[in-house]
């Protein structure tokens, strides 16, 4: 592959900008891609391949070069590249090996149909690549291209239905590695420099390029006839290989399940992995090259239960992917949520036989139900699959919807057409495009055919229309009336089944699964009005909405809850009793009745999942709607029965085991409040010690240094310093100095940390700055923080165009995590009002971030 550069060409091509009819051909170019831009590219191009030649380096500009062939049907419109770089990194552009004169606009390389020819084009450019989606840093680098970021990369066409073939050359400073999509072709040192090259990939979307390549270590195994290798730059090499087996354990697991599920063989070349410390997801499923969040994977000692099934969930999400996604992509960003749904549809699947000890059905309800409900309870709600008109809003599609909800939606679907008949489906669907693109509607066609259910009407309903179910019931001398809110205006409700459980004298008396579909339904029980103790109408994870709890129930349940025996039903219990605080109107609980109920439940709770649960929920009921003085009356009973789990002996008959205390530990130390549950844990922290036999790894160190830090602010300073002097890794180095900045006890200083996030150059890696960001906003420190709310959403715009998807909500979450005061929800509210123009999806996702800071806001105004 050649690789040359022209010093000057830039200017040239500045100098012949707007000559010619190019300028008016090109002047409906806007910027991003647009739909109209997208269809009319795939309709006149095919055969795309990518050679792709960059000279990577620690610091200085990464010069580069790209060949793109294609074949190109008819020359009835200039043809439109996208290369979202400054205008003068490209240095030279020729089109079947003579020099052109593109223009350049809005992103955009336009080539004015006098330059064009049908057939078999060579497209070369020379450019210095973009920085935007690189991730650079001294040690190493990484591409991240999701969703239209190829272009802020290399020239390309940057749309998810125009896949291509790649094939790649990296120029390595010394002593880097490198790992890519393609398979190793050859390796040669030139001088201090060492160059590889990979194969050509088969056809994939440009979203899905990557490579990363530094100072990496890596570890290669071979299970189940694959060769797998994880690159990784921790530095604690007993950390990697407690970990390791099981690494490679379930990814293997993950790629047979897939396979025996789908019959078909894992389709691409290769499978690797790189784990990259503060990663902006918890991965991400490039061909045969997936990165994770390092932590994500290599977890400590004291790792929780809930902890590893996540690890286990997320590799088999990623895998999943190959399938789901990867072999069979989205024709358009509109269905995103469609390859999300598969990979957390199968992940559940997959985690099954990895995990026995664990009630899987209650598992899928905590991890999607409650997640799903704190965006779908929000005035920002929006529809599974949302309406896109240009790429470079794809960012703003991601969210609890698509990856919460959806699943939920799938087993619903499930259900409905049954396991045999969903997965005939579907292997039909991969078979059918393969290596190409498809939509919802396409594999609707494909169930419709193997269901009695109107699945075109279904699916209008739970993916195309915003919304959750509200539903009411009442239960009378046998017979329980159920009813619903209407989806739409047009007479249409959501149609599910749900399980119906009816708890008299202690014992579950009656359950049934029923099908509601109308505005109405009833359904006979065995049991009397006056006989019942409480009733579930969505009694397990199957249903979705709220289910509004009659009020008989919900005051037995408030004192009972810790009798019931079916662990999915306390669990979907647990659930009814907190939406019911959440959503107040008149018939819900206050927050001090409730946290009482969470504290009978930390002292009898044996489930781990469930006990889990009621920790996410009492530290929301404790930070978000009891008052500082209310906090300071209930911490020392919260603390006690924390602390109890905590002193006791691990594994005896009435004792916590170690995943137990573990957990009990980390929510200890984001809540306590008293001083001598502070002293305690200063003392922890001062000598280093393990927490009777629970041991503590570096990172629970880094957050226990944090938090005693906004606890003792005359000690800020020396634990901080004394916690950063601790530190052995490199990586975990620079990001506790970058955090400590928000810890400051000086006013000042936290202005000061903050006025540095308004440069885009400074929110890098965003991870550091979402936990600078929740510190800086910690409840302790509410009332200081204020100030930073409105100037906090008056970056958002800008956020949404530098930073990565997921990261304009996660700004938001940060910012409004440690608040609660009418004045807070004021800002936001006002925000809002004085800019009705406001971009619909990024005022829906403040509402979202919002939602509880509204609630509780407005609730707690005088009246």
């Amino acid at each position: 592959m050649k690789l040359y550069f022209s010093q000057h060409f830039h200017l040239f091509l500045l100098l012949s900008l707007g000559i010619g009819t190019n300028v008016s051909a090109a002047q409906d170019i806007e910027r991003g891609v647009s739909r109209r831009l997208a269809s009319q590219r795939k309709a006149t191009l095919s055969e795309i391949e990518y050679d792709v030649s960059l000279e990577l380096q620690k610091t200085k500009p990464i010069r580069a070069s790209i060949e793109v062939r294609f074949h190109l049907d008819n020359t009835a419109s200039p043809l439109v590249l996208d290369f979202n770089a400054p205008e003068a990194n490209i240095q030279q552009i020729q089109l079947n090996q003579t020099a052109i004169q593109p223009e350049i606009k809005n992103g955009h390389i336009i080539i004015p149909q006098a330059q064009l020819q049908s057939g078999k084009q060579a497209l070369y450019i020379d450019f210095i690549a973009g920085n935007l989606s690189l991730n650079r840093n001294e040690e190493f680098l990484y591409t991240l291209l999701v969703p239209d970021r190829a272009s802020t990369v290399f020239p390309c066409f940057d749309q998810p239905d125009l896949k291509a073939k790649f094939r790649l050359q990296l120029d390595l400073p010394t002593g880097w590695v490198a790992s890519a999509n393609g398979a190793l072709l050859a390796k040669e040192t030139i001088g201090k420099r060492t160059r590889v090259q990979y194969q050509q990939t088969k056809p994939i979307s440009t979203y899905l390029f990557a490579f990363a390549a530094g100072n990496f270590q890596t570890v290669t195994r071979k299970l189940g006839g694959r060769t797998m290798t994880m690159y990784h730059r921790e530095t604690d090499q007993e950390k990697v290989e407690r970990n390791l087996n099981d690494i490679f354990m379930i990814h293997t697991l993950a790629l047979d399940w897939m396979e025996d599920y789908t019959k078909i063989d894992y389709p691409f070349e290769k499978f690797d992995f790189v784990l990259i410390p503060s990663f902006q997801y918890g991965g991400m499923e490039h061909i045969g090259n997936i990165f994770y969040k390092a932590d994500k994977l290599l977890l400590e000692k004291s790792a929780t239960l809930d902890q590893k099934l996540s690890r286990a969930s997320l590799i088999a999400h990623e895998t999943s992917h190959m399938w789901f996604g990867n072999l069979v992509t989205m024709e358009w960003f509109d269905d995103v949520w469609l390859k999300e749904v598969f990979a957390n549809f199968m992940a559940a699947k997959i985690v099954h036989p990895r995990f026995p000890m664990i009630n899987h059905d209650l598992g899928f309800m905590l991890k999607h139900h409650p997640q799903a409900y704190g965006e779908d309870r929000s005035r920002g709600t929006y529809p599974i699959q949302q309406k896109l008109d240009n790429l470079k809003n794809a960012g703003t599609l991601y969210g609890g919807i698509i990856y919460k909800k959806a699943p939920i939606v799938m087993r619903q679907l499930e259900t409905m057409i049954g396991r045999a008949e969903l997965q005939k489906g579907l292997q039909e669907y991969l078979a059918k495009f393969s290596y190409g693109n498809a939509v919802w509607d396409d594999l609707i066609d494909i169930l419709d055919k193997r269901s009695d259910v109107n699945l075109k009407q279904w699916s209008t309903v739970w993916v195309k229309e915003a919304g959750t179910p509200e539903i009411d019931s009442r239960m009378q001398d046998q017979l329980l009336a159920i009813k619903q809110t209407r989806a739409t205006k047009k007479e249409k409700f959501w149609a599910q089944q749900i399980d119906i459980k009816v708890v008299a004298d202690g014992k579950t008396t009656f359950q049934v699964r029923a099908m509601i579909d109308g505005e109405t339904t009833e359904i006979p029980v065995p049991v009397k009005r006056e006989d019942y103790d409480f009733y579930l109408a969505n009694g397990s994870e199957l249903g979705y909405g709220y289910f509004r709890l009659d009020n008989k129930s919900k005051a037995y349940l408030l004192d009972h809850i810790t009798s019931v025996e079916n662990d999915v039903t306390r669990g979907a219990a647990w659930l009814a009793l907190y939406e019911s605080l959440i959503r107040g109107q008149g018939d819900g609980i206050s927050a001090t009745r409730f946290l009482n109920t969470l504290k009978a439940g930390l002292d009898t709770e044996q489930e781990p999942l469930n006990r889990q649960n009621i920790l996410r929920q009492l530290s929301t009921v404790f930070w978000k709607f009891l008052t500082p003085a209310q906090r300071m009356q209930y911490a020392p009973s919260v603390e006690a029965a924390l602390w109890k789990w905590i002193d006791s002996e691990t594994d005896t008959p009435n004792g916590p085991t170690l995943n137990a205390k573990s957990t009990y530990y980390k929510s200890l130390v984001k809540i306590a409040s008293t001083a001598d549950s502070i002293q305690r844990l200063y003392t922890i922290w001062e000598t280093e010690s393990d927490v009777n036999g629970l041991p503590l790894a570096e990172t629970d160190f880094m957050t226990l240094a944090y938090e005693l830090a906004i606890r003792r602010p005359n000690q800020s300073d020396k634990i901080l310093a004394t916690q950063l002097a601790r530190l052995e890794n490199e990586d975990r180095k620079k990001r506790f100095a970058f955090v400590v900045r928000s810890l400051s006890p000086d006013q000042t200083e936290r202005d000061t940390f903050f006025d540095s996030l308004k440069a885009a150059s400074n929110r890098r890696p965003e991870r550091w700055v979402l936990d600078g960001l929740e510190y800086l906003h910690h409840p302790l420190r509410a009332v200081s923080s204020e100030k930073y709310i409105l100037p906090s959403l008056e970056l958002l715009e800008e956020i949404q165009v530098t930073g990565d998807i997921f990261f304009p909500k996660r700004w938001l979450d940060a910012t409004f995590s440690g608040h609660r005061s009418p004045a807070a929800a004021q800002l936001v509210t006002q925000f809002l009002a004085d800019r009705p123009e406001y971009p619909q999806r990024l005022k829906n996702k403040i509402l979202q971030a919002a939602d509880l800071l509204l609630k509780v806001g407005q609730e707690s105004q005088p009246q």
